[in-house]
C-alpha cells in the first residue's frame, strides 16, 4: 500500500503496540445505499458509496481506520507498487439487503477497473461464486487481502507501529 493514511496517532497507542514480526496485509470494505448490476457490460455501480473506504488487518496485528476515496483509488495505480490492486484484482463479498427480503444476497465477485461517477462507484466484475443482486438496496463490499505496503501498517503515517515513514513494502 503507499501512503494513505493521513490522520494522526494517539501517543498511547504508540506506546502500547508492540512490534509485530509478521507483515500485515489488509482488507477494504465499502459502503454504499444501494447498488444496480449491468449484466451486458458486467459493471456493478455501488450507488451514494461513501467518501471513505475502511481498512482493517487481522490478528496479531489488528490495524483499523480509513482512508479517502483518492486514496483507495490510487491502489488500484501503480504509483501504489507493482503489488497494486489494478495488477492483481481482488475477489470481494458483495452483500445486499433487497427491499422485501429477509435476509441479504451474497455473492463473490472479482472486481476491476473503479471509476468514480460523482456520488457512485463503478467496477467492472467477474462472478466467482452465487449470482449479483439485482434488486439492490444497502450495500456493503468487503475486499479480499491487500499485501502490506506503504501506507497502512506499521511505520505508516497514521496507523500501525513505528515512527511516521514511508511504511512497509
Amino acid at each position: 500500500m503507499t501512503a494513505m493514511i493521513g490522520a494522526r496517532r494517539s501517543p498511547r497507542f504508540r506506546a502500547a503496540a508492540a512490534p509485530v514480526a509478521e507483515a500485515p496485509s489488509f482488507m477494504f470494505v465499502q459502503v454504499a445505499e444501494d447498488v444496480t448490476a449491468d449484466t451486458t457490460a458486467m459493471t456493478l455501480r455501488l450507488r451514494h458509496v461513501t467518501g471513505q473506504t475502511l481498512f482493517f488487518s487481522d490478528r496479531p496485528n489488528r490495524i483499523a481506520g480509513h482512508i479517502t476515496m483518492a486514496q483507495y483509488l490510487r491502489e488500484w495505480t501503480p504509483a501504489a507498487g507493482e503489488d497494486n490492486l489494478g495488477a492483481d484484482p481482488p475477489n470481494t463479498t458483495l452483500s445486499v439487503y433487497e427491499p422485501g427480503q429477509s435476509d441479504n444476497s451474497v455473492a463473490i465477485v472479482e472486481i476491476s477497473n473503479p471509476q468514480l461517477d460523482g456520488a457512485d462507484l463503478v467496477y467492472s466484475y467477474k462472478v466467482v461464486e452465487g449470482s449479483v443482486s439485482l434488486g439492490g438496496g444497502a450495500t456493503a463490499l468487503f475486499i479480499d487481502r491487500v499485501g502490506v505496503g506503504g501506507g497502512v501498517g506499521p511505520g505508516s503515517p497514521g496507523v500501525g507501529v513505528g515512527a511516521p515513514g514511508p511504511g512497509v513494502r
